[in-house]
């Protein structure tokens, strides 16, 4: 495989995990919107009864009821409003940037960027290792994103030369 075929074929998957998150997170959003944070908790608390009654040191049961205790303490219009906007604009972006429309580069970097220096951010206060992985793989799709508007801006200079 050619570079520049390997590294459009990496930043369209990467596109397409950031749009797929985005509609996680709008879904999220929505969710908390619609649904108190307590009720979510106990719903949660329910389901994963079972699971840890069979073994009280479930990784991922822990990590969801530890998750849904943080979320019934929190202001749920806040963390709504910001999965909902942050969700909607990695779908869009993702979508423009699909659509290969020019401007849509240099705004996802930012914007991507912006995401990544809060999520360091959020890493020294909270030192999760899963924040920690997320936060390379967006820089990684900030480089990618870079790498391909490099191209695209190149090939439309070559198009208009012809």
């Amino acid at each position: 495989m050619k570079p520049h075929a390997l590294l459009r074929t990496s930043f369209r998957a990467g596109i397409a995990v950031k749009a797929f998150d985005g509609v996680m997170e709008t879904i999220g959003g929505v969710i908390l919107w619609f649904i108190k944070p307590a009720e979510m908790s106990r719903a949660l608390h329910f389901l994963f009864q079972h699971e840890l009654s069979e073994s009280r040191h479930d990784f991922i049961a822990n990590h969801v009821l530890h998750l849904s205790a943080q979320l019934a303490g929190s202001q749920p219009v806040f963390a709504s409003l910001f999965l909902l906007s942050h969700g909607v604009v990695k779908v869009l972006l993702a979508i423009a940037l699909w659509m290969d429309d020019l401007w849509a580069y240099p705004l996802a970097i930012f914007v991507f960027g912006g995401f990544t220096v809060y999520q360091v951010y959020r890493y020294t206060h909270t030192h999760s290792v899963g924040l920690l992985v997320l936060t390379v793989l967006d820089v990684a799709i900030v480089w990618l994103t870079w790498a391909e508007y490099g191209v695209q801006k190149a090939e439309r200079c070559v198009t208009r030369a012809e």
